[in-house]
């Protein structure tokens, strides 16, 4: 009797450890992909104000297309005026009013190597060319946005607004976004941020059904799709928490599930109930001020966790493109 008690505590161990096992979806041949990163951040910082409009002259034949929108989508200004524009820059580059010259330095400093994030986004896009190789891969250009940008797309190009990337404690940053929005304000996010809006960008939204539900399981395989594409990044990281907010969601989601099935939140439809569980915001009104905020993609993300483990014939693939809420809810098992 003691020797198969034995026996199934050790398959029981098993059993649990192969639900717990971190799935690998790629293979170790992988085709590796270069990403264009284009240092249009280091040709702007480098103009001089002294000679402002030769400068920026220079730029619209370097980087025809893209100043326009830079000059206009970004920055707010005329793209036709270039004396006008040549001025404001210049102002700009030497402007401690508002700390751009100080955050221009700054960007200089902490951008000199960029040999982290680039390795990130090889191993990322590869990831992603493997799963989607219909998909075309774009150029990153890295810019300083005067604090107007972050992440945004222009036609194959991502944009990625460095100066909004230089540390939570930055001081200036004060001025321009509120606490709760510091946490991701860092160099090592830019990646994650990058890949995480190509996938909103490329992978639609396939449910029928348009409650809580669906949105919640849509956005958790976002990040766990963005999970497997950054495999050396602490989880709370890869959402966008710091480990503390990350800590507390764990110690609390039993209560949060029971909360927000006692509400049945789930199958609501109002618009401002699933933006409240979605939106960042300083946290989600619908659990506990002591909350942090997109809780509703956090709980959706540890749902798709628990699926992908308790159904590992399911592909990455198959996953994303699955729009039945329900069915992954039920298969999930998940109950904290």
């Amino acid at each position: 009797m003691e020797k198969f008690r034995q026996i199934l505590l050790i398959l029981l161990a098993v059993v649990v450890c192969s639900c717990q096992q971190k799935r690998d979806f790629f293979p170790k041949n992988i085709e590796q992909i270069e990403v264009e990163i284009i240092r249009f951040d280091q040709a702007l910082l480098d103009i001089n104000p002294d000679e402002a409009e030769v400068g920026i002259k220079q730029l619209y034949t370097d980087y025809v297309g893209f100043m326009d929108m830079y000059v206009e989508g970004v920055l707010g200004l005329d793209t036709r005026d270039t004396i006008g524009f040549s001025k404001i820059f210049a102002n700009y580059l030497t402007d401690t009013t508002m700390g751009f010259m100080q955050t221009n330095a700054e960007v200089q400093k902490q951008f000199a190597n960029i040999d982290d994030i680039q390795k990130e986004l090889n191993r990322g896009f590869s990831r992603i060319h493997y799963l989607y190789p219909e998909l075309d891969i774009p150029k990153i250009y890295l810019l300083v946005s005067g604090f107007n940008a972050s992440i945004f797309a222009y036609d194959d190009i991502i944009g990625v607004g460095v100066d909004m990337y230089l540390g939570s404690d930055y001081k200036y940053y004060n001025q321009v976004v509120y606490d709760y929005q510091k946490t991701t304000m860092d160099k090592k996010f830019i990646a994650g941020d990058i890949l995480n809006y190509y996938i909103t960008q490329n992978i639609p939204f396939t449910s029928k059904q348009n409650r809580l539900l669906e949105h919640m399981l849509f956005r958790g395989k976002q990040i766990y799709l963005l999970e497997q594409l950054l495999p050396n990044s602490p989880k709370w990281e890869v959402i966008g928490y710091t480990q503390e907010q990350w800590d507390w969601c764990e110690k609390w989601e039993k209560e949060i599930w029971n909360k927000i099935m006692d509400k049945r939140d789930l199958f609501k439809t109002e618009p401002m109930v699933i933006t409240s569980y979605l939106n960042d915001g300083p946290f989600t009104s619908e659990i506990s001020q002591e909350s942090p905020g997109r809780l509703g993609i956090w709980v959706g993300w540890r749902i798709i966790d628990s699926y992908m483990r308790h159904n590992e014939e399911v592909s990455l693939q198959e996953l994303m493109k699955d729009g039945d809420a329900q069915k992954i809810l039920e298969k999930s098992f998940y109950k904290p």
